[in-house]
Order: C-alpha cells, then sequence, then structure tokens
C-alpha cells in the first residue's frame, strides 16, 4: 500500500496561512513589491498575486492545490488572486473555531476527531450551497440598489456625462486594478491607455463583451513588448505589426498600396501522386541530368507562381513557414515581399481584418484569398525590426485597428505590464457579465445588471457583511426552511471583513469610522442612495473637501456628511476607484468551492517517494546487470 497520511484541516489550514502570510505584503492600496531571484540569478519584480504564487516552489500537494484553484479563477476573471487567498484563510479559520467548538460541546474524547471532520465538511458544503443558491440575492438586495451601473459610453442610469467625460467610470474602475498591480505612478497612464486600446476595437452598435472578448482572444497578436523604455513610451500604432521582418529586401516606404495573400503551406511543384515514385535514372550521368533538368522544371514552376500572384497584383506573401531560396530569389526579382514563419496567432489576426481567406495550396489562389492593404512598410520598435501593415477602410467597418506597444526598462517589466492589461481586458469582460439571467428573478429581486460597480475601499465587504447578518437575522425568526442556515450567514458575514481589515490594518480607526459611517448612512435612509459620486473632473469618487472629524449625529446622518466625514482623504488618504460587483461574485464562488474541495479530502498518498525508490532500484538493477534480481 503507498505511504499517505491523514489530512486534517489544520494542515490545510496551515499551508493556505503560508500563502496568506506571502500575498499580504503586497495586498491593498498600500502593499509593496515582492522580489523573486531565480536559479540563473534573474530578478522579478512583481505586486501581481498570481505570479507571486505561481513562482513559489510548493511541495506540499494541498498549496499545489489551492494555487491551482487561484491560476483558474484568475485566468477567467484576471482578477482577485490576492483576495482569494486571504477569503479562503479567514474562511478556514472560523470553520476550524465552529467545528472545534461544535465539537467540544456534545462529543466524547474518542470521536472527536471524526466528528471535527464531519462538521468541518459539513460547513463547507453549507457555504458553497449558501452561496449557489442564496448569495446572488442577498447581493441583490444589500449590495446592488448602492451602486451604478457602468456604461462603456460614458453614462449612467442617472446622470449623463458630457462627451469630453467619456469612459470615466471605466477609466475609474482600470485605475483602481492598475493601483494594486502596477502601483500608483503608472494607474492612471495605463487606465487611459487601455481605454483607448478598447475604443479604438469597438465595433458599431455591439455589446462591450463582444469587443473586450475580441481583444483578449486575439491580445498575444495585438501588442508587442519593447524593451529599453520608460513605460509612459507606451502607445498604439495603427494597423497590425507582425513580429517577422521581410525575407526579401524590405520594400520602399514610398510604395503605399499593396496587396497581400496568406499562405500557410509550403511553395513547391506537386511531382507526383501518392504512390508514384520518381525514377532519376540508372548511370551517374542519366542520374545526374534528370536532377539538373528537375531543378529547371521546379524553377519554371515556382516562376508560373510568381507570375499568378502578379497578375492577382499580390506584392506581400504572408507566410505560416520558410520558403525555399529559389521562391524568395525569384520574389525578389520580381519585386515581391515575402514575409515568412508568421505565427498563427498573427495570420489569424490578419484573415480577420483583411477578410481574406488563408490558401494552403498554391494553385487554388483567387481574388478572395487577395487582402487589400493601404501600406505595407517596415517598423523598427527598439531593437527588432517588423513588418507593419494597415488595413483598406470602409464606411462598414467601424473599427479602428491598431497594436499596443508596451514598453519598460526590462523584460519583467513589459512582461507584467501586458500581464495587467490583459487581465484588466478579462476583468472588465467579467464585470459587464450579468451574474443572472434576465428571465431569471426569485422572489422580486433585482436582476443583476450588467456593469455593475461599487466604489473600492471595503465598501462591498461592508455592505455584503450587513446584508448577511440582516439575512441571517430572517432566517432565524422566519418559519421558512428554504431561509437556509443563519450560522452559514453569520459565519461568511464574519470572513468578508478580513479584506477591509487588510486595506485599513496601517489605520484601525479609519476601518471603524467607514463601517459605522456607511451603516449610519443606510440605516437612516429608507430608499438606496448611489455610493458612486460622480463630481466634476478635478473630484474623486467618494471625496469631498470636508475636514470634519466628528461623525454626525444620530438621525442626522446623510450621504454627503458621510462622504465628508468618512470617505475623506483626511481619514483614508486613499484614491478611491471602483470595483465590479461581478468580478466580487465570482470570486466568494470561486473560494467557496475551493474549500469545499479542499475539505473532501482524506489523505495524501506520497506517491513520488515510491517511484523515486523503483527508479533507482532499477537504475541499480541496470547498471550492474544482475539476472537474480526480482
Amino acid at each position: 500500500m503507498l505511504p499517505g497520511n491523514h489530512l486534517h484541516l489544520k494542515d490545510v489550514l496551515q499551508s493556505v496561512s503560508v500563502l496568506e502570510s506571502v500575498v499580504l505584503r503586497s495586498f491593498g492600496p498600500e502593499g509593496g513589491q515582492v522580489l523573486f531571484t531565480r536559479d540563473t540569478g534573474q530578478a522579478m519584480l512583481s505586486r501581481s498575486g498570481i505570479h507571486i504564487l505561481t513562482a513559489l516552489r510548493l511541495k506540499h500537494p494541498v498549496a499545489r492545490m489551492v494555487v491551482e484553484c487561484v491560476s483558474k479563477h484568475s485566468t477567467l476573471s484576471g482578477d482577485g488572486s490576492k483576495t482569494f487567498i486571504l477569503l479562503l484563510a479567514s474562511l478556514l479559520r472560523m470553520i476550524h473555531s465552529k467545528a472545534c467548538k461544535d465539537t467540544d460541546a456534545s462529543h466524547t474524547y474518542n470521536s472527536k476527531d471524526a466528528s471535527y471532520a464531519a462538521t468541518a465538511r459539513h460547513l463547507a458544503e453549507e457555504l458553497l450551497a449558501f452561496g449557489l443558491e442564496e448569495l446572488d440575492d442577498v447581493i441583490a438586495l444589500g449590495v446592488i440598489p448602492y451602486g451604478d451601473r457602468l456604461s462603456w459610453e460614458g453614462y449612467s442610469q442617472k446622470i449623463q456625462l458630457p462627451a469630453h467625460r467619456n469612459n470615466v467610470c471605466a477609466q475609474k474602475l482600470l485605475a483602481s486594478f492598475y493601483h494594486s498591480r502596477l502601483g500608483r505612478t503608472h494607474c492612471d497612464f495605463m487606465s487611459n491607455l487601455t481605454c483607448e486600446l478598447l475604443t479604438s476595437w469597438k465595433f458599431k452598435h455591439s455589446q462591450p463583451t463582444l469587443f473586450f472578448q475580441f481583444v483578449n482572444d486575439n491580445f498575444p497578436a495585438l501588442h508587442t513588448a519593447v524593451v529599453g523604455f520608460p513605460v509612459s513610451c507606451s502607445n498604439l500604432i495603427e494597423g497590425q505589426i507582425i513580429h517577422r521582418d521581410f525575407a526579401t529586401p524590405c520594400p520602399q516606404t514610398d510604395k503605399q498600396p499593396a496587396k497581400a495573400v496568406v499562405f500557410l503551406g509550403y511553395l513547391q511543384p506537386k511531382l507526383l501522386n501518392a504512390g508514384e515514385v520518381l525514377e532519376l535514372g540508372c548511370g551517374e550521368q542519366e542520374k545526374e541530368t534528370s536532377i539538373i533538368q528537375f531543378k529547371a522544371w521546379s524553377e519554371r514552376f515556382l516562376a508560373s507562381i510568381i507570375a499568378n500572384l502578379q497578375c492577382l497584383g499580390v506584392s506581400v506573401l504572408l507566410s505560416a513557414v520558410k520558403q525555399s531560396a529559389a521562391l524568395i530569389a525569384l520574389a525578389a526579382q520580381a519585386d515581391m515581399f515575402i514575409v515568412e514563419c508568421v505565427s498563427e496567432d498573427e495570420l489569424s489576426l490578419f484573415a480577420q481584418l483583411s477578410g481574406a481567406k488563408p490558401v494552403s495550396d498554391c494553385w487554388t489562389i483567387k481574388p478572395e484569398h487577395v487582402a487589400t492593404l493601404t501600406f505595407c512598410r517596415p517598423i523598427v520598435l527598439g531593437a527588432h525590426r517588423y513588418v507593419h501593415v494597415g488595413f483598406h477602410s470602409e464606411e462598414s467597418v467601424s473599427i479602428r485597428p491598431c497594436s499596443l506597444v508596451i514598453c519598460g526598462l526590462g523584460e519583467g517589466q513589459t512582461d507584467q505590464s501586458a500581464g495587467a492589461i490583459q487581465d484588466a481586458v478579462r476583468m472588465l469582460l467579467t464585470a459587464w457579465e450579468p451574474i443572472l439571467n434576465t428571465d431569471h428573478q426569485t422572489h422580486g429581486v433585482p436582476v443583476f445588471e450588467s456593469g455593475c460597480v461599487i466604489p473600492a475601499g471595503g465598501t462591498f465587504e461592508f455592505l455584503l457583511n450587513h446584508a448577511l447578518l440582516r439575512h441571517g437575522r430572517n432566517c432565524s425568526v422566519s418559519v421558512d426552511t428554504n431561509m437556509g442556515d443563519p450560522a452559514v450567514s453569520q459565519l461568511l458575514a464574519n470572513a468578508v471583513l478580513s479584506v477591509p481589515r487588510q486595506i485599513y490594518s496601517h489605520r484601525p480607526r479609519c476601518f471603524l469610522r467607514a463601517q459605522t459611517g456607511l451603516l449610519t448612512c443606510i440605516q437612516n435612509y429608507s430608499h438606496p442612495v448611489s455610493l458612486v459620486h460622480k463630481g466634476d473632473d478635478n473630484s474623486n469618487l467618494m471625496q469631498c473637501q470636508g475636514n470634519s472629524e466628528h461623525p454626525p449625529e444620530e438621525g442626522k446622518g446623510s450621504m454627503h456628511s458621510y462622504r465628508e466625514t468618512y470617505m475623506s482623504p483626511k481619514y483614508l488618504m486613499l484614491n478611491l476607484g471602483l470595483e465590479s460587483v461581478s468580478c466580487k461574485y465570482q470570486l466568494l464562488l470561486a473560494v467557496l468551492q475551493c474549500i469545499s474541495s479542499l475539505l473532501q479530502v482524506d489523505a495524501v498518498l506520497h506517491t513520488h517517494t515510491l517511484l523515486c525508490k523503483q527508479s533507482r532500484r532499477l537504475a541499480t538493477i541496470s547498471s550492474e546487470g544482475s539476472e537474480d534480481e526480482d
């Protein structure tokens, strides 16, 4: 039997606590960068939670399982890896405390371990069931009414923004994201650059999710990393940049119009059918003559292909593979330009933008395979030279194709910026996806609309904590058994507060003031009021110029005084942005699913030890050459 050991909740909590101690160093608006050094001496500096977690050399299978769950969630939503670990550790501690309390009160010493594990597993299952069945209703009632709907055109349900402030809410949402990923210095610049990129790729009369998904799917072909320049040099360039150089002499810049063909195969003559054999002769002289004849015939074939392309007006050939030297020489003589070994992603994007169909048979090239380009020329970015193409614009096309140039002083910085931009697009894609279908509406609960946002800085957690506690009280006095377990609501309500506690860990009094002020404002209003404050261009969200140091009197609280007193820079000293409610909801579900999976594990089998011993034993047997060993 394979050696193994029983997996206790304390072991799981210990592994998650170690991961928590690592990510907390870069968590929140005042978190720092984490420096890693590889065996090669290369250093990596990052604030990205998923980059930090995946860079760790983890041996414990539980830790690797947790990082895998975080990685899957981050790949889908683009955000929340550090908050994932923080919520996971907080929930595990509370499950551990409650399981210990319930076990000590009702079981004997001999049955404590089994009862403890069963209680912990039951709590995890109840939490997951609550998250899947009731959490959306709780958020819809207790959080959504205090947020606002984000619109890519720059307006909300309540206030129409002027044209020069288009996408101001999206910029605030992105700035908050980049603040936690790249730091305070470049967050505004990167948010504006991302908005400009997405606006350029916006399809006419389409939902934001469509062009968000397009940019996310084609991001490897849409961006170019340039090392040796400041981040502020990053910009957008019209057209598409193909990350290869011309195999033939580069075209002249004054020769702007061009027609291109995407060829997926190797241009060569079709010699024989399947099963046929090419005979080159018996003697050496006949064989040499046959080879010369074949060479001349193949050159005539390639020349006919080039002539056919010229008849179609083709002057650029984009090839997925490397072509022969004979073809390149003939193309150079015909003033035709060849780009070899173009990646599949770039060819796919070129085909989508040009409307031309790729071709794999050189004899079947037709006009529908020919793309019209406004220009095709070399471009030098950093230390590399690439091919830069522009597409023929039509009135029916609403997008403005462009490529993103990401600059950085080193490879690590450019890779970090590129990963942050793609994750930001994924975050926006998740933010615009409605949580509930429009035809699904239970108990009169309002539907989760796409693009719902809430001010950052713990506002979502404060509101959800209040809503969960209220839901638990309703469950305890209700005769309806479908309302759920009040203990589960209480446990989740306490766990979500771990996020704002870490945000305000350097200013504990601000945590209490922000929570108290928000609850006072909610209790003094019978109708929901949006917490997303939109002032003039110089004002920040949730920020006023009030200098009051005392909370509003009981019964006199207002949203204005709440912003002035509790959310002013004097107390928070944070440039608060926005957070997506959909991203927060998906994060909570992912954490609850991870906890349920972790607590379903009974034992860990160390198979690698046995395999290593067997490998060493087989190596010994092989080296000794013994036949007597079993």
